[in-house]
């Protein structure tokens, strides 16, 4: 017999793990019995097996595994098996009780299946069960009672790390009046799913919340605690259960059969890296390749054999064969014969999955996420999650891990599909009753579409700042052929973790420069696009200026949508919200606020939408580039979620007009990259650039908005002086107050995507409808961010008013703007008040639940007071009974589920009335219910429960005010993310090195006034000495332009003499200016800039067809075309992947037109040092060179000292040798570049150096001259011999310019 103490209220050991009966939901019976089988082998019966290993020559192949059979093969019949206690007497121990007094001691417990010992230590005494809690060296838990383990205590011990498994101890019993009674309860269902229903229904009430599966899978759930970090599945053992719960367990020699798990990974923990970190060693690749090879030998011929409609003969739901034209591989055609063969449950999977072939299936099945076939086997490589046994591919894990898992795939690129159970076993019970239904299975639905751009939550996603942006994209390109046409695109941006879209239509260059630009600064991670609608160009500008998005092709037209349809969906969209709203202020639910802030009738469109639709043509390309976002969301349920509390902005593509009309300077997408704004040119990350040197804020939104700044520089003077103002206003004597607010910044959790999820619950759809089942408390997941929200906000205008106290010390307007209550400081303290007031946030927190105070919510305040009323009804009939029957001693009693039991003295009964009803007695009393009791209790309870549905949706009502005031919680972290900016830009002057000044921008007086730029020992704002090995870094005085100066710098030099850094650090000084920081100089005066243009490195675009040459000359187009006397040019050695000839002649015609066409301001450096000959006495260029010194080195070579200083005039050589020399080519090969490099400077200058006239034979004669005339003066001799060979020396030089 199994232990008394067993559970049987459903006809089954609830100690039966519940996993296994989700395999029979893919199973197909053939056998109408749901008796045991009368051949069950003896052994089952055999308590030693407990401690008996089985045979090791057990049938473990996955043909016959009993585990998890194909979707259609038969599942065989198996006995039930339950836990039992190890025996006492196979303790080596004595039976002695242990108590707190070996807590923290190094203990071994002794496992009879396994027959081996497992290394622990114990953590924990429970003193009311007496058991101690056992942590092993493998991080799994247990709680055990010592007296009745097989223990030792080692004495000193080291800890063994490692993956171990572990078989469970377990009895195997035949009851026949068990299964009898399991055979009653389960009413002899023969139906093919009736097992599903039942294994459905004992996941709900058997298996606590956040219990895992063990890794030993042996059918079996015990009391063991797993691990909170560990996600994995323990499998092994004895089989699963079958489609009935009345089958019993074919035989325990499978326990044994654990070996034949496969895992696609070695330790999942250590294979998934965090971002940037993809290492994975030598050994875990092959371990992976070698389970990769075992899964396909193990699965490939069912898979072959059984789908072989997923092979050569694949077709898409309207039969389309993959060389069609319109062959759509995101459906299945799934052949009849195939249905034919499934169960119900079967159906139901492949109905969903053959509609969603690119995504990834989570398939709930009570509390559990299931991924079967081509599912499991990316679970098993991306997730590490262990395949379920049985030759189907099978695996998942429990509910809690859901936010985890699905966020991994999302992160590497996948398309996670989550379909969820919408009805209870219950349910569906009742509704095969009560509606006639047919379905064997619960309902099921499709909640939720994850993928890189819709990620909302998850660990990941809040240890990394940076907006994950979902872009949109539609053109409108000349057919013309012409390629100088100018196309137009409509361009949308998302950040659906923050609520954020970004809008907008514009006519950019034949080089797309304005895409370029935004592609480059928003790096979005997922793109959507029509089908087969944007030109070639167009196509390789996504591959090469992005970062491996997700691409997503949607049919023109009926999915994404035109500017029309777009424009009709908006409106249905905010049509049903007004109505939404509307219903609910009717009700109360709802503060004036939120009717405030929604327009009725035509009028629901948002500004810039509205604005759009105005502009016509002009306008709606942007509107349809919204449709493709608004129809993709919508399929994964976020649309309407998204547009209720949208902010909507205009995108960054200004025109390039007047300066004085552009917001900010233009960065495009070679500024970005070449001075390195966001990512260095070694590996792509952060380290060394310019936002690294000025991140130093402690806010995720506050770092979002400095990426921002640093994109979009200032250019009106106004606003750069603001700013300047504030962040002076930030240091000094306010540091104090300063370093304070930060401190409680940085207490602050993501609140911008915190208050974006709380808006979007606000919403009851996907995962958030009501009808989802959901066994973990995500109510409680819920109350507790909310109750984050609200605090966070509470700290932030706490924060913000006490750094109110240093506008006494200021007077930037800016501060004065952003902390005064009601301006720039929204003024939270009533609408917080009535937060505060509404509920306890401490114990909301702690509970999970929220019990409202008095008078915070309408609906609940009547409830109760209805509850209250008929409670005193039901007094009053107590006090008019008692004066009936003439005794106070009467009073109500509860008795069991009966309340309101009128308890009246035996010695009364004759005197009650005829219509007391009788309800139990006991020894003196009798118990009655009257007429009016009944009535009273019928609405009392419609009373409690009208109370209790008021209570569970108060959260949602409360959660329905927070957002309606969604305006002024967002103006509050920008507040607090400006602030935070403000103040990281004040503190990133302390990390230069060397002195920082506030830069003066001048303003123009006149249009005809000339652009300047004056800086006095400038530094570099990332690079410093520590950085640089031996030296310091040398400043430099730099000017461009003015009245008294030519506006370019033609700069010459050595190689490695530092002219590639002098051009970033100006220009990342020009940025730092408009930004409104402080920059690393002596002083430092320009007047705005519009855009600067950087032409800096050699590289190719192999993926556009661009070679090394063809890629600088593009960009050098883009300049030429679009800069204006306002911008800034750094080209960086323009033509040298050409001949020498041809490289000249491009530079000279470049650098000739930004000169004295364009009048710009710029720096050229060139090793062409004809160029210097050529602009020597131009007023327009002014020659520099980055000085050094040369010596003569080992064996004549030249030895080349850079000094790094900016100096007047141009530089003779380049002296390339040298770097040769310092890269350590051979000496052979130095002396010989030097013989050529002379020969070639002789060439090179007869034939273009008119200043360079004698040969190297004459150069020898002229030094031999020389030589001969310093000795005569420095004898200082007037003798005759001097004379004559003075007169000689003389006829020697004459003959020499002869010759020449």
């Amino acid at each position: 017999m199994a232990p008394s103490g067993r559970r049987t209220s459903n006809g089954r050991s609830p100690l039966v793990n519940q996993q296994q009966q989700i395999t029979s939901f893919f199973s197909k019976k053939t056998s109408s019995s749901s008796s045991p089988s009368p051949t069950a082998p003896p052994l089952f019966s055999t308590p030693k097996l407990t401690t008996k290993k089985p045979s090791p020559t057990t049938d473990c192949s996955p043909s016959s595994s009993p585990f998890t059979p194909s979707p259609l093969e038969t599942r065989p019949k198996k006995p039930l098996l339950v836990i039992r206690p190890s025996s006492p007497s196979a303790s080596a121990s004595p039976m002695k009780s242990y108590g707190p007094e070996v807590v923290d001691k190094r203990i071994r417990v002794y496992w009879p299946l396994d027959q081996s010992w497992y290394h622990g230590c114990v953590k924990h005494f429970d003193e009311i069960s007496g058991k101690h809690l056992v942590l092993y060296d493998d991080a799994d838990e247990e709680l055990l009672n010592l007296a009745e383990e097989k223990i030792e205590w080692p004495v000193e011990e080291v800890p063994v790390r490692g993956r171990f498994r572990r078989l469970r101890r377990i009895s195997i019993v035949e009851d026949d009046e068990e299964n009898d009674c399991v055979e009653k309860e389960s009413g002899g269902n023969d139906d093919e799913e009736s097992g599903w229903n039942a294994a459905e229904r004992e996941v709900v009430e058997d298996v606590p919340v956040g219990m895992e599966l063990e890794e030993d899978y042996d059918g079996v759930c015990s009391g063991k605690i797993t691990s909170g970090r560990s996600s994995k599945r323990k499998m092994g053992g004895a089989a699963k259960l079958g489609a009935n719960s009345s089958k019993k367990i074919k035989n325990v020699g499978d326990t044994e059969q654990i070996d034949s798990k496969i895992s696609c990974h070695v330790k999942g923990e250590n294979l998934i890296e965090p971002a940037g970190n993809n290492v994975i060693s030598e050994k875990g690749i092959d371990s992976c390749r070698t389970s990769i090879d075992v899964a396909e030998e193990r699965f490939g011929a069912r898979e072959a054999g059984k789908l072989w409609f997923l092979g050569k003969d694949r077709r898409d739901a309207n039969r389309r064969r993959p060389g069609h034209v319109d062959y759509d591989p995101k459906t299945l055609y799934l052949p009849p014969e195939f249905l034919k063969r499934l169960s119900d449950g079967q159906r139901q999977w492949w109905d969903f999955k053959s509609k969603h072939m690119d995504k990834v299936m989570f398939f709930k099945m009570g509390k559990f996420y299931e991924l079967f076939e081509m599912d499991a086997h990316v679970g098993a490589k991306e997730l590490d999650l262990q395949y379920m046994k049985g030759d189907q591919p099978h695996c998942g894990f429990p509910e809690k891990n859901f936010s985890m898992n699905v966020e991994k795939l999302a992160r590497k690129g996948y398309r996670v599909l989550v379909v969820e159970q919408t009805e209870t076993p219950e349910q569906l019970e009742m509704r095969r009753r009560e509606m006639g239904s047919k379905d064997k299975v619960v309902k099921r639905e499709i909640c939720a579409v994850v993928t890189k751009g819709t990620l909302t939550e998850g660990e990941m996603l809040s240890a990394n700042p940076d907006a994950a942006y979902l872009m949109s994209l539609i053109e409108n390109f000349p057919s013309s052929g012409n390629q100088l046409a100018q196309p137009i695109f409509g361009v949308c941006v998302v950040d659906v973790a923050t609520s954020k879209i970004m809008l907008g239509q514009f006519r950019d260059d034949s080089d797309c420069s304005i895409l370029c630009c935004l592609l480059s600064e928003l790096r979005p991670v997922e793109i959507v696009k029509p089908a087969k609608l944007l030109s070639p160009e167009t196509e390789r500008l996504l591959l090469r200026h992005t970062r491996n998005p997700l691409i997503n092709e949607l049919l023109p037209l009926s999915e994404f949508w035109d500017g029309e349809k777009t424009i009709n969906e908006v409106n249905c969209i905010f049509q049903r919200i007004n109505n939404q709203t509307c219903s609910l202020s009717q009700s109360g639910a709802v503060s004036h606020a939120i009717q405030s802030s929604v327009k009725d009738g035509g009028e629901c469109l948002p500004d810039i939408l509205a604005e759009l639709l105005a502009a016509g043509e002009n306008g709606s390309y942007a509107l349809s580039a919204l449709g493709g976002i608004l129809f993709y969301l919508k399929k994964a349920f976020l649309d309407e979620s998204l547009l209720r509390f949208a902010k909507f902005e205009s995108l960054p593509c200004s025109g390039l007009g007047n300066i004085s009309q552009m917001p900010y300077m233009v960065l495009d997408a070679a500024a970005l990259e070449n001075l390195e704004i966001f990512e260095n040119s070694r590996n792509g990350d952060s380290f060394g650039t310019l936002y690294a040197q000025m991140n130093h804020c402690v806010t995720a939104f506050g770092k979002r908005l400095l990426k921002k700044w640093l994109a979009r520089p200032l250019c009106h003077v106004e606003l750069i002086h603001e700013r300047q103002d504030a962040v002076a206003g930030l240091k000094g004597v306010n540091l104090p107050f300063i370093l304070e607010f930060r401190k409680e910044l940085s207490r602050l959790q993501d609140v911008e995507r915190l208050l974006a999820r709380i808006f979007a619950s606000s919403e009851a759809i996907g995962r958030n409808a009501k009808k989802v089942i959901l066994y973990e408390d995500a109510a409680k997941k819920q109350l507790q961010e909310f109750i984050s929200a609200l605090r966070g906000c509470e700290l932030i205008y706490h924060a913000c008013s006490s750094l109110a106290s240093i506008l006494e010390n200021v007077d930037s307007r800016l501060l004065h703007h952003l902390l005064t209550p009601g301006k720039g400081l929204p003024d939270v303290r009533s609408v917080m008040k009535h937060f505060k007031d509404a509920f306890d946030w401490v114990e909301a927190n702690n509970s999970g639940r929220i019990i409202p105070r008095k008078g915070a919510d309408k609906e609940y305040d009547d409830a109760c007071k209805n509850v209250r009323e008929v409670e005193s009804n039901l007094m009053e009939h107590l006090k008019e009974q008692r004066r009936l029957l003439g005794d106070a001693s009467v009073n109500y009693v509860t008795v069991g589920k009966d309340a309101y039991l009128l308890e009246v003295p035996e010695s009364l009964c004759r005197r009650t009335p005829r219509d007391y009803e009788l309800q139990s007695s006991k020894k003196g009393f009798f118990r009655y219910w009257t007429p009016v009791i009944k009535k009273l209790l019928g609405e009392l309870s419609q009373a409690e429960s009208e109370k209790e549905s008021k209570l569970k949706s108060i959260f949602q009502r409360l959660v329905g005010r927070f957002s309606a005031h969604h305006n002024m919680w967002r103006q509050l972290v920008s507040t607090a993310a400006e602030l935070d900016v403000l103040i990281s830009i004040s503190i990133a002057c302390d990390y230069y090195e060397g002195q920082a000044c506030r830069p003066i921008i001048t303003g123009s007086s006149s249009p005809d006034a000339v652009p300047c730029l004056t800086a006095k020992s400038l530094g570099h704002p990332t690079l410093r000495s520590d950085s640089l090995g031996k030296g310091g870094f040398v400043p430099n005085d730099v000017t461009l332009g003015g009245s008294e100066h030519a506006g370019f710098i033609l700069l010459t030099g050595p190689n490695m003499g530092g002219k590639s850094t002098l051009l970033r650090q100006v220009c990342l000084a020009v940025i730092l200016a408009q930004v409104g920081a402080d920059v690393p100089a002596q002083s430092f005066v320009m007047s705005p800039v519009d855009r600067i243009f950087v032409r800096m490195g050699a590289r190719d675009h192999i993926m556009a067809g661009q070679s090394t040459f063809l890629a600088e000359l593009l960009e050098t187009a883009s300049m030429l075309s679009l800069a204006t006397r306002n911008s800034i040019v750094a080209l960086d050695e323009l033509g040298r992947g050409t001949s020498t000839s041809d490289g000249q002649a491009i530079a000279e015609s470049v650098l000739d037109h930004f000169a004295h066409k364009v009048h710009c301001r710029g720096m050229f450096s060139t090793h062409y040092h004809r160029l210097a000959i050529d602009y020597e006495r131009d007023p327009k260029v002014s020659l520099f060179h980055m000085a050094c010194q040369v010596g003569r080195g080992i064996e004549g070579l030249e030895d080349v000292t850079f000094l790094y200083r900016l100096t007047p005039g141009a530089c003779p050589k380049s002296y390339g040798v040298n770097v040769a020399r310092l890269a350590g080519l051979p000496d052979a090969v130095l002396q010989k570049a030097t013989l050529k490099s002379r020969d070639f400077e002789e060439t090179y200058g007869r034939i273009k150096g008119p200043k360079d006239i004698f040969s190297t034979h004459q150069k020898e004669e002229l030094k031999n001259v020389m030589k001969n005339l310093s000795t005569i003066v420095a004898n200082n001799s007037c003798h005759q011999s001097a004379v004559s060979t003075l007169a000689e020396l003389q006829g020697k030089a004459r003959l020499l310019l002869e010759r020449s």
